[in-house]
């Protein structure tokens, strides 16, 4: 009897480890559940991934027939591609020239020109279908380069021209006749920032604002406040969403260290709510509202075209239902509710996705839309989250803030964009939008349908993006052709196309005629031959085949 109380003491012990340890294992088990199935959603997994993937390149040879074409087809999409580079060296030589010279001092410009194909395929397409990375106007919905081509603008600056380059034009113009008076006068703040809280507030519905230098510093500062007042260190971002460039919410590829404080969870998921309901530990949820448009997979563009498994999966009713359980469960859990809308900004609506949706955010951010594309963020927010100090804790303080911040010139160009905002004649562009924008896609799509083109356009409203029907490995080489008729695209190619809402249906009907024109040239070389039965998953397996054989010199 003497030797089993020890045993017991041991065993009664390590029951009372595993019961504490339990919950914790039960949370940890939730929080996996939650990520989304795929590198998107698994950030460490991604980066592990992405350091294993070795470099290879094609040869003139296999870069034409990397997807087993037959000699004839490859000499066919050959032909069209020394066609094509020959009209690019005809049609930009002053804007190539200028990119090409720029481009080993600009490290932006080095980064954009090789990751614009798959790795494979850049060397070559580099080399003979090298872009102008530079426009010297704009008009209406066009641009025209550095050698006089004029192009139907879908780049839309990143997000931020909703409104067509005129207006933005006049907004800055307008701004700088009214602070130049003042100047570059940095401190004290222009009068006329006054009206521009106001307006800011009534817009977004919440209590007051908070001016940065950028999109990305606003979202920084609307996750440190919520994590001062929430006294609570974890941030939920969802697989796949975009919120500036900053550690925290960039986990994996891009980001050399992996931030310890977040979580990168599943959109449109039960399991996530069940995380959110559970955890103690979060202090706020960010959500990009263009994630409506693919949920769960990163912002698309042509260099991660490797196939054809890009898609559109916008559903307005079942995201705003999303939207609608998430506002209720950071109620009850007291999370805060950050909407992202750099990129959106009031384009989906005059009162932003909080307005589109029907859903109130407890913060919200916006981006350079504001000031006709001067640099700016702003943060707008409950009263109770926006404070950066405690009346009973003098030294405890949340800190931001910036050397540009209420720039005379960016509040000047933004009262110019808010009062034209506000007018009621102006407010009307909004009327229809979607069923415009719906409609312009469906028209599209019937006409590529019509002429058994293999390619497609999704849209939430004005914000576009191509996917393709049938299996390839070169749908990246529709932007090149889509350039070749006159339309400008951002460096991401074809995985986001973005209109201002000042296309005409004249406008429209003439993109179109030049997209379906590129998709049948593309087509005509050769590009969407593809073996009988060929699928995604066989280009993928044979994509990792070329992997192995690489890392294992064979």
């Amino acid at each position: 009897m003497e030797t089993s109380l020890p045993i017991l003491s041991l065993s009664a012990a390590a029951l009372a480890g595993a019961a504490a340890a339990f919950p914790k294992i039960q949370a940890r088990i939730a929080l996996s559940r939650a990520k989304h199935r795929s590198l998107t959603g698994h950030s460490k997994m991604s980066k592990m991934v992405a350091r294993m993937v070795p470099h290879y390149e094609f040869d003139i040879d296999d870069f034409f027939r990397s997807d087993g074409a037959p000699k004839d087809i490859a000499m066919q999409r050959q032909d069209g591609f020394f066609r094509l580079a020959g009209l690019y060296g005809d049609r930009y030589p002053k804007g190539r020239a200028l990119t090409a010279e720029v481009t080993e001092r600009i490290s932006d410009l080095q980064f954009t020109e090789t990751y614009r194909v798959p790795f494979q395929y850049s060397r070559l397409v580099r080399e003979h279908l090298g872009t102008s990375a530079f426009v010297e106007a704009s008009s209406g919905v066009t641009v025209t380069d550095v050698d006089g081509n004029v192009f139907y603008d879908l780049t839309g600056s990143y997000g931020v021209n909703i409104f067509g380059n005129d207006f933005y034009k006049e907004c800055v113009a307008e701004g700088e006749k009214r602070a130049h008076a003042l100047g570059p006068v940095l401190g004290p703040y222009h009068p006329v920032i006054a009206d521009n809280v106001k307006r800011l507030c009534e817009l977004s519905g919440l209590d007051e604002v908070s001016f940065h230098m950028s999109g990305t510093e606003a979202v920084m500062q609307a996750v440190r406040l919520a994590r001062y007042h929430t006294k609570r260190k974890r941030l939920v971002r969802f697989a796949g969403a975009y919120h500036g460039w900053w550690g925290d919410v960039q986990p994996g590829v891009g980001n050399p260290v992996s931030p310890h404080e977040t979580f990168t969870l599943a959109d449109m998921s039960e399991k996530t709510l069940h995380v959110l309901r559970t955890r103690n530990d979060i202090a706020c949820v960010l959500v990009n509202p263009l994630q409506a448009l693919h949920p769960n997979s990163n912002a698309p563009g042509d260099s991660a075209l490797v196939d054809s498994s890009r898609s559109s999966k916008y559903d307005r009713a079942a995201y705003t239902e999303w939207l609608k359980k998430l506002r209720e469960v950071c109620t009850e859990r007291g999370i805060v509710l950050i909407f992202d809308e750099v990129f959106v900004g009031f384009r989906l609506a005059a009162g932003g996705a909080q307005e589109y949706f029907g859903v109130k955010a407890d913060m919200a951010t916006y981006g350079k839309s504001l000031a006709g594309g001067l640099p700016v963020g702003v943060v707008c927010g409950r009263k109770d989250l926006m404070r950066r100090f405690r009346d009973d804790r003098p030294a405890d303080i949340c800190f931001a803030r910036g050397t540009f911040n209420s720039h005379p010139y960016v509040m000047t160009a933004m009262d110019e964009f808010l009062s034209r905002l506000a007018s009621p004649n102006f407010r009307s562009i909004y009327n229809g939008l979607d069923e415009t924008w719906n409609g312009r896609a469906r028209a599209l799509n019937e006409r590529l349908k019509a002429a058994g083109l293999p390619v497609r356009v999704g849209n939430i409203s004005s914000i576009w993006t191509v996917y393709y029907t049938e299996p390839s490995r070169y749908n990246w080489m529709l932007q090149y052709y889509l350039r070749a008729e006159g339309l400008a695209l951002s460096w991401v190619g074809t995985g986001r196309l973005i209109f201002t809402l000042n296309y005409t249906d004249a406008d429209f009907a003439e993109v179109s005629d030049r997209f379906v024109a590129a998709a049948e040239k593309m087509k005509r070389d050769g590009w969407w031959w593809h073996k009988p039965g060929l699928t995604n998953k066989n280009i993928k397996r044979q994509i990792l085949k070329e992997m192995v054989a690489v890392r294992f010199g064979r």
